[in-house]
Parts: structure tokens; C-alpha cells; sequence
């Protein structure tokens, strides 16, 4: 896996490369370069350039690329978000990454991802032919589609209007007028105010210059915006980071999400071979379950959980941090997850106890404890390794053809309740025509454990299902936090502008391009 730089003539910009040819799923990437390292490597790279004006030759256009084509490398451009891709840690993730990892692997293709700090920055990268396509959670338009090439849909969203919670909630598009609105330049929802503002002329609106619509949510929870205009997948993953800002309305329609091509002599030929496999892989729930994956754990969250869990991320955390990632380390365990059980047992408070006589930050009982050989249900190490060894022999007891992320989930229900209770649960599923195998169908019958009518004829019998349920639903979505922990310094930097770094003499000087 190999980091790169790349300048080109027309302009002079430069993108990060990031190569992740041959590299298994869910490999390790390098650390993300900080924004002075990107800087200083210009800086020098260009001063190398003027130093050899006679000694080096022009280098190949990189837009020349070769035909999309099974075996073949694909070059994908995308933007540096939550909900698209992102670092966890070291660890690349996100949903269009792991789509595009997952076209990449179905034909063979290694890949080479291309990150741009900004929308017009994407499409100028895909019209000047510096990627096969453009992955990055794009709505599409006409705007887009009488530019370029659009694949099939394999999702939806809806653009919304927020506002911060206690400000004035705009109720119709009327109520839009003489506030302050932003949007991301070269969003779709500036086509839907350009065309907004032919019935009502005083709508107005800023455009930021940025990769998604975090810095709107910021911008609306500092107070510095009235309003802004996302859509709802960033919406729901983002609102946890800013669980001030909340929903007023809908604007416009429900769009679908697309990949988008450029137009060239290959676009028929591209445009199938992504096609088929966007039907492949939405036809074998593969979309699905990405959805279920890197969306799902939003879909029951609680904003006033949000704002709790994040106070108790900044004051409490920091103290624990240390200690669960070598307990996760030696369980093999994400430290995120164990983190976010711990949180949901007993809040990281290592004296926590209940009147049902569990104790501890994993809320242990005493025969658990026995059994695990943990001696001190209030000593944080002990308690922290009794539950991760508990869940880790959850997990492996499971069927081996339940697969991630649902297996996880079912651990976490069978911690909770007890697999025999979880395995009850399993069979209503099937017997109502559902998949035992998927978290979803089985976290519909759960609930019915506690139902009179029900539980008489399962064989573990009464279980209070409907905890169990708000039990992984409340971990998924601090595991989800956790994930976005200090994300703002873990985004990839846009590059310095060299120009403003270097003298007169030399930002005047033609150089060639290497």
C-alpha cells in the first residue's frame, strides 16, 4: 500500500493518492500524513522543481487513463466523511469504501482512491479524466446527468432543512426567507434553491467550500448559520455528532444515490460492467447489509443519549481509554465495543451496582464472576477482562453462517438476556418466515419474549426481550461515537496553497510539470 502525490498542469493542484492495491479487507493503512507534512512536501517538491528546470523533461498527462476493465486498475475519487470514507484510526472504513472495495473484488480490479476536499474539486477531477468514477454518495440530477454518466441507484435520500433546537423552526419554504442558510457549494440543493428562488426572489443562501455538510452542523450549533440544507443519510449519522441540531423540514424530492462516470468513448461499456454489479450486489443484500453496517446503528438512537455519552467521552474517557484498548488487545476485541459496553453497564464507574446484585464496570454477577475467575468485581481490569472473555465466548458459540455486523449484535442480546433466550427468538423468526441469520428480523421477535401469548411456548420461557433490544441498540450507537472520537483531526487535511508560501520571483516562474 503506497501514499503518493500527483501534480498536474492545468491547474496546479495537487491530490493525495492512496494505493490499496492487493491489500485484504479491512487492512491497515498508513497513518494520515498531518497538514504540514502535505505542505512541506509541496513547498520542497516545487523548489526541486525550479532548481532542475533544465534537467528534467514534462511528465505523462495523468488524466490519461486506461479503460475500466476487469483485471484492470480502477481509480475512484471520493470525498473524506463520515459516511462515505474515513480513518479509524489507521483503519480505513465508511460505505462507499467498502462498495467500492467490494466492485473491485468481484472483477479483479486493484484500486487507487482519489481524495477530493470538495465537490466542484470531484467533478473537475471525473471531467478531466483523472478517475474511472466518482464514489462518494452523490445525488443525482440533471444538473449532474447532462455532464456525466450516471450508474443505477442502490440508495435513496431525502435533503432536509435543520436548525438548532430552541431556535425559530421554519415551517414551509416561505419561512425560509431572511435567514441565514448554508449549503456545500456544488451540492444538489443549490439546484433545488436556483430553481426554488424563481417563485420566491428574496431566498437567499451562503455556499461553504467543503467535502460534506459536517461544517454546516457546525456552523448551525456555534450559531454562525440560521439553517442549513442536508441530506438525510449525513443527517442521521451527523446529528449524533451535533445532537443540538434537529429537523425542521423536508425540501425538495427524494433522491436517489448514484455512481457517477465521465462521458467518453468508454461510458457504455464502463457504465455496464458498474451496473451489473450494483444490480448483483442489491439483488444478494449486499448493499443491504453495508447499510445495515455503517447506517443501521443510527436508526434507534437517542439525542439525549448523544449529548450524555458525549460529555462522558470529554470528561470521563480520557481516564479509562488506556486500559480498555489492552484489555480489547488481548481479547482481540475492537476497543470502541468493549468501550461502549462498559459505558452501557455501568457508565466506566468501576463501583457501580444494582439491586439485582451485579457490580462493577461490566456489571457482573457474582456466579459470572466465579466462573471467570475474576476475584474483584470492582477492580476495573478484572471486570473488563471477565466481560470481554464472557462476550468473546458469546460470539463463538453462535452458528458459524451468521455473519458480521449481525453476530456482533447477537452476542450482545445473548449477553444481555442469555442464548437460550436468544436462540428462542431465532425460531419465532424463522416461523414467521423471517432469517434467523440477520439482526433485524430477529430483533423484531425479541420483544415478544415478555408477551404472555408468546413466551408459554418457548422453551427458555419469559425474557425481557424489549431490554434486550434497547440493550444492543444503545452499544451499536456508542460504538458508533466512539468511531468518530476526535474525527475532525483524523480528516484528511485539504492541501497548503503553495503559492501563498513561496516568494514573488518563484509563483511567477513557468514551471514544467514533472
Amino acid at each position: 500500500m503506497v501514499c503518493r502525490y500527483a501534480c498536474e498542469p492545468e491547474p496546479r493542484r495537487f491530490h493525495l493518492f492512496i494505493d490499496v492495491t492487493d491489500a485484504p479487507r479491512g487492512a491497515l493503512f498508513p497513518a494520515r500524513p498531518s497538514a504540514y507534512n502535505y505542505g512541506m512536501t509541496r513547498l520542497l517538491f516545487c523548489l526541486a522543481c525550479v532548481g532542475s528546470l533544465s534537467l528534467l523533461p514534462a511528465c505523462t498527462d495523468s488524466s490519461s487513463l486506461p479503460p475500466l476493465a476487469e483485471g484492470k486498475e480502477v481509480v475512484v475519487v471520493t470525498r473524506n466523511t463520515p459516511t462515505t470514507y474515513y480513518f479509524q484510526g489507521d483503519r480505513a472504513s465508511g460505505f462507499e469504501y467498502e462498495l467500492i472495495r467490494a466492485f473491485a473484488q468481484a472483477h479483479d480490479m486493484p484500486v487507487r482512491i482519489k481524495v477530493a476536499f470538495s465537490l466542484p474539486e470531484l467533478f473537475d477531477m471525473l471531467a478531466s479524466g483523472e478517475a474511472h468514477l466518482a464514489a462518494a454518495g452523490l445525488s443525482q440530477s440533471a444538473g449532474r446527468d447532462a455532464q456525466f454518466v450516471a450508474s443505477h441507484p442502490y440508495l435513496h435520500q431525502q435533503p432536509l432543512v435543520v436548525y438548532k433546537s430552541g431556535a425559530l423552526r421554519p415551517r414551509s419554504l416561505a419561512a425560509l426567507v431572511g435567514r441565514d442558510m448554508v449549503v456545500v457549494a456544488g451540492s444538489v440543493h443549490v439546484e433545488t434553491l436556483s430553481a426554488l428562488q424563481q417563485d420566491i426572489p428574496e431566498l437567499t443562501w451562503r455556499e461553504i467550500h467543503a467535502a460534506d455538510s459536517l461544517e454546516l452542523m457546525q456552523l448551525v450549533t456555534d450559531e454562525k448559520a440560521d439553517l442549513a440544507i442536508v441530506d438525510s443519510i449525513e443527517f442521521s449519522i451527523q446529528q449524533q455528532l451535533y445532537p443540538r441540531v434537529v429537523a425542521a423540514m423536508e425540501i425538495g424530492q427524494n433522491t436517489p444515490i448514484v455512481w457517477y462516470l465521465p462521458q467518453d468513448e468508454h461510458s457504455e461499456t464502463s457504465l455496464l460492467l458498474v451496473n451489473q454489479f450494483i444490480a448483483r450486489a442489491t439483488e444478494q443484500g449486499q448493499i443491504a447489509q453495508l447499510e445495515r453496517e455503517h447506517f443501521g446503528r443510527w436508526e434507534h438512537a437517542s439525542r439525549v443519549g448523544s449529548l450524555t455519552f458525549q460529555r462522558k467521552m470529554r470528561d470521563d474517557l480520557p481516564e479509562w481509554q488506556p486500559l480498555l484498548e489492552v484489555v480489547a488487545e488481548e481479547y482481540q476485541m475492537n476497543w470502541r465495543l468493549l468501550a461502549a459496553m462498559a459505558y452501557q453497564e455501568s457508565h466506566w464507574n468501576p463501583d457501580a451496582r444494582s439491586h439485582t446484585g451485579v457490580r462493577g464496570m461490566m456489571m457482573l454477577t457474582r456466579v459470572t464472576a466465579t466462573e471467570l475467575s475474576v476475584e474483584d468485581r470492582t477492580d476495573p481490569r478484572q471486570s473488563l477482562r471477565g466481560g470481554a472473555r464472557f462476550f468473546k465466548d458469546l460470539l463463538r458459540r453462535l452458528p458459524s453462517d451468521i455473519k458480521e455486523p449481525d453476530r456482533t449484535s447477537m452476542a450482545l442480546a445473548a449477553y444481555n438476556i442469555g442464548m437460550g433466550h436468544l436462540e428462542d427468538a431465532r425460531i419465532m423468526t424463522q416461523q414467521v418466515g423471517g432469517d434467523p441469520h440477520l439482526w433485524p428480523d430477529v430483533r423484531a421477535q425479541l420483544p415478544k419474549l415478555q408477551n404472555p401469548s408468546y413466551f408459554p411456548m418457548t422453551k427458555f420461557g419469559f425474557a425481557e426481550g424489549e431490554q434486550a433490544v434497547t440493550y444492543v441498540d444503545n452499544i451499536r450507537h456508542y460504538e458508533g461515537l466512539l468511531s468518530f472520537l476526535n474525527l475532525s483531526e483524523r480528516r484528511i487535511s485539504p492541501p497548503i496553497q503553495v503559492d501563498a508560501l513561496l516568494p514573488d520571483y518563484l509563483r511567477r516562474a513557468e514551471l514544467p510539470v514533472l
